[in-house]
């Protein structure tokens, strides 16, 4: 018999608490904290980081929610009340990202920051909290690819509580919540090397980096993916975005660079 996961990890005086939603909050706090550091170590303040993540993190929640359903809206124009049960599941990051890109904007122009410098510090502690928040779809059994055998799972060297977890609905899946999280636990350790290099880097280019990295694996993984939301029943949302934002950010690093804008390091070693 196969070993199943419970998506609830505990009851919390009688309210069930998912294992969705403790992975979610695990991965904003390490964002978070990394964040902090390193906001103090190129001259913003610590309590900046938390500032921003009283608005960004429920606007966030707010624009996942919106974009899913939105492309959702068959579902939920039947059971509207629907709409804010989110324990489930049902939040789509680019959604997220979207809401949040908005938020630091407004945040870093009410406090005359530079915004992209600001989105160089939040960019690699939004990939690895993309990559944590994955294994939250695993707890659901969701996010997962077509049909394949035990014997091609096996052969990827899973541990068994994965290949175990992927028998869905009468058959083995892949685990396209896997990929993505190694996708990103990868492009947060390339990220990290190349920031490292102090004069490789311009302002703005590590967030632009991200957004490469993420949107390519993302347009890849989203193919195999069997819930995506689609744009008139036939194009893949996520798809879509990711070939727009790879296209934009490539341009923008281009262009950037043809500018000369400012590097990201001063002689003293800070942004």
């Amino acid at each position: 018999m196969l070993a199943q996961v419970d998506p609830i990890a505990f009851k919390l005086f009688g309210i069930p608490i998912h294992w969705y939603a403790l992975i979610i909050v695990s991965g904003i706090v390490l964002g978070v904290w990394m964040a902090s550091r390193e906001a103090v170590r190129v001259g913003f303040e610590e309590d900046d980081i938390i500032d921003f993540m009283l608005w960004a993190l429920p606007m966030s929640i707010i624009g996942a929610r919106l974009y899913y359903v939105i492309f959702e809206w068959r579902t939920y124009i039947e059971h509207p009340l629907q709409i804010f049960n989110i324990r489930n599941g049902g939040l789509a990051i680019y959604g997220g990202l979207i809401a949040g890109g908005i938020v630091v904007y407004l945040f870093t122009q009410h406090r005359y920051y530079s915004f992209w410098k600001f989105l160089d510090v939040a960019a690699p502690s939004v990939i690895i909290a993309q990559a944590i928040g994955r294994w939250g779809n695993f707890m659901n059994h969701e996010a997962y690819g077509p049909e394949t055998s035990r014997q091609f799972l096996e052969s990827l060297h899973l541990p068994n509580f994965i290949i175990e977890n992927m028998y869905i609905d009468g058959a083995f899946h892949h685990p396209t919540f896997l990929y993505e999280s190694i996708w990103n636990v990868i492009g947060f350790a390339v990220i990290l090397y190349l920031r490292s290099k102090k004069d490789l880097f311009r302002q703005g280019e590590i967030f632009l980096t991200y957004v490469l990295w993420y949107s390519f694996g993302r347009f890849f993984i989203e193919g195999m993916r069997t819930d995506s939301l689609y744009l008139f029943n036939t194009i893949r949302v996520s798809q879509l975005l990711s070939a727009v934002l790879f296209g934009t950010a490539l341009i923008l690093f281009l262009y950037r660079r043809k500018k000369v804008m400012p590097p990201l390091y001063n002689k003293r070693g800070v942004r």
